[in-house]
C-alpha cells in the first residue's frame, strides 16, 4: 500500500460519521489513494492560472513565469504535507493549498517593480504575520465565533461567483454569452453533480471525470487552444531560484498583513469544515488544530516565498472535492503533495494544466462557490443570535456585496487604501470582526431574573429567558433548546414538591452553559437511581408516596436533558437552588 510507512501523530478520538468512505485516520487502497490524490493535485494545479495572471500583468518572461509556477507548486506541496502530518506542524486534515487569489494584485506590483525576487517581500510579511497568529489563535476564540467565520466563508464563495460565471458562459465585454462555452461548462457541472450524488463508485473521481469530459467537449467544439506551446517546453527541468529583493511601502505592507489575517480566518473555517465532516458529534472548533494549520501555512509560504513562490491558501475547490468524494483521509494529502512536487520538475505537464479551457474552470468554480456559501450559512445558523448578531452578520454581508456589485465606489480611494477597502471579501471580513467586538460591549456572560410561581405566563417567561440569554451569548441552538426544555421540567419538579420558584440565573462560556433555578424551602430530593416500575398500589398510598414517585420521574427526565444536575442551599437567603449544567 502506498505511503504505508508513514506513522502520523494521533488525532483526537471522534465518532466516525456513517456516510464517510474514508475517515481522517483511515488508509485507502493503493488504487483509490492514487485516484484521489491525482484528483486533488489536478484540482489545485488548475488554479496555477492565478500565478500566470500575476506574471502576465507584471510583464514577466516565459522562463521567469515557469520558475514562479514551479516554486509555487513546491510551496503548495510543502503546506499540504504539513497539514496532513498534523501534530505541532499542521492541522491533521486533508487541506490542499493553492495560490492565494487575493495576493494577485500585490504580487503583480512587486514583480513589476523588482522582478521575480520581489515576491520575497510579500512572502516575508505574509509568512511572519501568519506565524505570529498561529500561537495566538487559540486565545482569540471570542474574536472568531462561528457566525464571524461563517460570514468570511460565505463571502469567499460569493467572491467566486462573478468570475466563475464569466468563465463558464464565455461572457464578453458586451455581455454576450458564448453558446459553446455554456455547453462545455454545463456538461462539466452536470457531471460533477450527477457523479457526486448518484455516482457510487465513480463518486471518488467525480471532479476528475467531469474535467476530462469538459476538456473533450471543448476539443470537439474547437475551444482547446495553445497545444503548440508544449513543443517548446522541456520535459524535465529544475526550477530557477530568484534572488530575494526586499522593497515594500507601508501601505502595501499593511494590506498584505491584513490579507494574511483574513486568509487565516478562512483557514479557521476550513479546519472547522473538515473537523465537522469527520466528527458526528462535533460541537466547537479545535483551536489547537487551527493554530497548527496556520503554522503549516506560515512555514511553507515563508520558505518557498523567499525563493520566488506565490503565497498560498487552502483550496476551497479541494474542500468541495473532499465533500463530493466523502473521503477525508489525511494520507491523501501526502499523495497530493507528492504529485504536486513531482509536477514542479515537469514543465510540460505544468503548462498543459494551464491550458484547461476557461468554461471547465468556471464550472468547477461554481461548484466550489455553492459549497462555500452553504457551509458559511450553516455556520452562521449554528448559533442562536439576537439583534446584535443579526446586525453584525447582515451589515457585513451587505457591505461586501455592495462592493462586489458596485466596485466603482472604491475607484477614488487613495492607492494605499484601495487594497484594504476596494475588495468586498476584505471589507466584509474586517467589518464582521469589528462589529462582533463592538456588539460584545455591555454583553455580560451572566444574567439573573426573578420569577413568580403563580404567574400564568411562567412557562413562557422561562422559555423566553433561556432563548434570550442564549441568543445574546451566541450559544449553539440545540443546546439552548435543550436547556429551555430542562428549565421547564425543573419548574415542574419544584412545583411538584410544594416549593415556590423565585428566580433563575444563567452563565455561559464557550464550553459550558449553566442554569440555576432558585426556589423556596429545602433543596429538592431528586432520585439518582433508575425509575421504579409503576405499581397499581401506588394509587392507594398516601401523598408522600406519590410525591416520591413524581420526584423520581423528574430526576430521571432532568438527568436525561442536562449533562449534570445538582441541588444546593442558596446560602444566606433561606432559599435553595437546582443547578442544570450543559456541555457546550
Amino acid at each position: 500500500m502506498y505511503l504505508s510507512f508513514l506513522r502520523l501523530p494521533a488525532l483526537a478520538v471522534r465518532r466516525r460519521p456513517p456516510d464517510l468512505v474514508y475517515a481522517a485516520d483511515e488508509r485507502p487502497s493503493a488504487g483509490a489513494l492514487l485516484v484521489l490524490g491525482a484528483q486533488h493535485a489536478a484540482t489545485a494545479m488548475a488554479f496555477v492560472t492565478y500565478v500566470l495572471v500575476a506574471a502576465r500583468t507584471a510583464g514577466l518572461d516565459r522562463w521567469g513565469t515557469q520558475s514562479m509556477v514551479a516554486m509555487t507548486l513546491l510551496g503548495m506541496a510543502l503546506c499540504t504535507a504539513l497539514q496532513a502530518w498534523g501534530g505541532r506542524w499542521g492541522s491533521g486534515a486533508l487541506l490542499v493549498h493553492m495560490p492565494n487569489p487575493f495576493m494577485i494584485a500585490f504580487v503583480s506590483a512587486l514583480v513589476a517593480a523588482h522582478g521575480p525576487g520581489g515576491m520575497a517581500t510579500a512572502a516575508l510579511v505574509y509568512g511572519v504575520v501568519t506565524l505570529v497568529m498561529a500561537p495566538l489563535v487559540r486565545h482569540m476564540r471570542a474574536l472568531f465565533p462561528p457566525p464571524v467565520v461563517g460570514v468570511v466563508i460565505c463571502m469567499g464563495g460569493m467572491a467566486l461567483v462573478s468570475s466563475s460565471v464569466r468563465h463558464a458562459l464565455g461572457v464578453d465585454g458586451q455581455w454576450h454569452v458564448d453558446g459553446g462555452s455554456a455547453l462545455v461548462s454545463g456538461i462539466t457541472l452536470g457531471c460533477i453533480v450527477v457523479l457526486s450524488v448518484w455516482g457510487r463508485r465513480l463518486r471518488l473521481m467525480a471532479l476528475l471525470v467531469a474535467i476530462a469530459a469538459g476538456v473533450v467537449v471543448a476539443a470537439m467544439l474547437g475551444q482547446l487552444e495553445g497545444l503548440q506551446v508544449l513543443q517548446d517546453v522541456p520535459l524535465v527541468a529544475l526550477p530557477q531560484v530568484a534572488a530575494p529583493v526586499l522593497g515594500l511601502d507601508a501601505g502595501m505592507m499593511v494590506a498584505v498583513a491584513l490579507v494574511a489575517v483574513l486568509t487565516q480566518l478562512d483557514m479557521l473555517g476550513s479546519v472547522i469544515m473538515l473537523d465537522k465532516m469527520d466528527d458526528a458529534d462535533w460541537k466547537r472548533a479545535n483551536m489547537q488544530a487551527v493554530g497548527s494549520g496556520i503554522k503549516a501555512n506560515g512555514i511553507g509560504d515563508l520558505l518557498m516565498g523567499m525563493l520566488g513562490g506565490f503565497p498560498t491558501c487552502v483550496s476551497s475547490a479541494n474542500i468541495a472535492l473532499v465533500y463530493a468524494t466523502r473521503s477525508t483521509a489525511r494520507v491523501i494529502g501526502f499523495m497530493t503533495a507528492l504529485l504536486l512536487a513531482l509536477v514542479a520538475f515537469l514543465p510540460q505537464l505544468t503548462m498543459a494544466l494551464t491550458l484547461i479551457p476557461e468554461p471547465v474552470l468556471g464550472a468547477v468554480g461554481l461548484y466550489a462557490a455553492g459549497f462555500l456559501m452553504v457551509s458559511g450559512m450553516e455556520l452562521i445558523a449554528s448559533r442562536a443570535m439576537d439583534s446584535r448578531g443579526i446586525f453584525a452578520v447582515g451589515l457585513s454581508l451587505s457591505a461586501g456585496l455592495t462592493l462586489m456589485q458596485m466596485p466603482q465606489l472604491a475607484q477614488h480611494l487613495p492607492p494605499g487604501l484601495h487594497f484594504l477597502l476596494g475588495d468586498g471579501f476584505v471589507v466584509a471580513g474586517i467589518l464582521v470582526i469589528v462589529l462582533n467586538l463592538l456588539f460584545r460591549i455591555g454583553t455580560s456572560q451572566r444574567a439573573a431574573q426573578s420569577l413568580q410561581s403563580a404567574s400564568p405566563t411562567l412557562h413562557a417567561d422561562i422559555t423566553g429567558l433561556v432563548e434570550t440569554w442564549g441568543a445574546a451569548w451566541g450559544a449553539r441552538r440545540n443546546v439552548v433548546q435543550r436547556a429551555a426544555i430542562a428549565a421547564l421540567e425543573a419548574a415542574e419538579a419544584v412545583a411538584a414538591q410544594g416549593r415556590q420558584l423565585t428566580g433563575m440565573r444563567g452563565s455561559f462560556d464557550e464550553f459550558n452553559l449553566d442554569l440555576e433555578m432558585l426556589h423556596t424551602g429545602a433543596p429538592l430530593a431528586l432520585s439518582s437511581g433508575p425509575a421504579a416500575p409503576a405499581s397499581a398500589a401506588l394509587l392507594d398510598g398516601d401523598d408522600s408516596a406519590i410525591d416520591a414517585a413524581l420526584a423520581n420521574v423528574s430526576g430521571q427526565l432532568l438527568r436525561h436533558l442536562a449533562d449534570r444536575v445538582s441541588t444546593a442551599d442558596n446560602v444566606g437567603t433561606g432559599e435553595a437552588m437546582l443547578r442544570l449544567h450543559f456541555e457546550h
